[in-house]
């Protein structure tokens, strides 16, 4: 469908951005609107984030409120959708949940008008119900609506199934590989994630990211390391570092403070991982990735010292 008023939905590039981005943008061109993504991370973009946010708001949320703000009236609408869970034991954060609330508050004296759907599919909002719903709250019909979604989930599956071979490729390096452990927001946003990607790569070493697996396969095997972790993006990391944990000579855990699900689940890794080496990075706002470059280094140093490198 084609929409003559060409409305331009605005994307704000951070949080479930970074998992949905492939049919967030499909599902909208497809229904004939523009989307408009806000540029990537940068120190104003936290700094802007930080002074908005709520107090308790971890550094994440505080990102995603500088894009937001970067956003305001520049496009017809800012899309914001409320995940509440994917199914049963597979909850969101609750920060998922309020995040279309907690924004609208923020932004509310702005005049930014805001769109969301919400998916709860333990209560029977399923995500092709929901982006049905959202659709028609755009005017168009139930079947464009979801004839667009179908083909945008086409299109996020082959993207996906893609970057899990591509990494799956990497191994045959014979290079250092090292599995670093973060939420995809964490891990694509070039100001906190790319700042260690980056790093890694220049030490020569491969970085492996837990986040890009086969999901379906991970959740299923998470509970032989945490069967009462409830929390689905956890369960997938979980699932994900024992897939590769004999696989990789190292493993990095990055969190964005003050995490609460990411505090816990860290907890249980460090004291569940044996005979490899695990570092812990912590990035907040006020620190950013400040004295990462020489962890890195060190951490690095000792895994090559434990196989006889150096």
């Amino acid at each position: 469908m084609k929409n003559e008023k060409a409305i331009t939905i605005g994307l704000p590039r951070g949080l479930l951005y970074h998992r949905y981005k492939i049919l967030w943008q499909n599902y909208f061109q497809n229904l004939g609107f523009k989307t408009r993504e806000s540029a990537p991370t940068s120190r104003m973009v936290m700094e802007d984030g930080a002074r908005l946010a709520p107090d308790e708001a971890c550094l994440s949320e505080k990102i995603f409120l500088g894009h937001v703000n970067s956003l305001i009236g520049k496009c017809d609408y800012i899309f914001i959708p409320r995940v509440a869970n994917l199914g049963r034991n597979l909850d969101m954060c609750v920060r998922f949940s309020a995040l279309y609330d907690t924004t609208r508050c923020v932004f509310w004296e702005t005049g930014q008008k805001f769109l969301t759907c919400s998916i709860d599919v333990v209560n029977g909002q399923r995500e092709e119900d929901a982006f049905c719903a959202l659709g028609q709250s755009l005017g168009c019909s139930v079947r464009d609506s979801k004839k667009a979604w179908k083909s945008a989930k086409k299109m996020e599956e082959q993207a996906w199934d893609s970057a899990v071979k591509e990494q799956e490729r990497l191994y045959k390096s014979q290079a250092l590989k090292i599995l670093v452990v973060g939420h995809s927001y964490i891990l694509e946003d070039p100001y906190v994630g790319g700042v260690i990607l980056q790093n890694l790569q220049k030490l020569n070493v491969i970085p492996i990211r837990a986040d890009i697996t086969d999901r379906e396969y991970v959740i299923k095997h998470s509970p032989d390391l945490s069967p009462t972790c409830r929390w689905v993006m956890s369960r997938e990391l979980i699932g994900s570092i024992l897939q590769h944990r004999n696989k990789t000579d190292g493993i990095i855990l990055v969190t964005a403070f003050p995490c609460g699900p990411d505090s816990m689940v860290n907890d249980l890794l460090t004291r569940s991982i044996h005979r490899i080496p695990v570092l812990q990075l912590i990035a907040d706002s006020q620190s950013g990735t400040a004295g990462v470059e020489t962890r890195l280094e060190s951490f690095v140093d000792i895994i090559r010292m434990k196989k006889g490198e150096l």
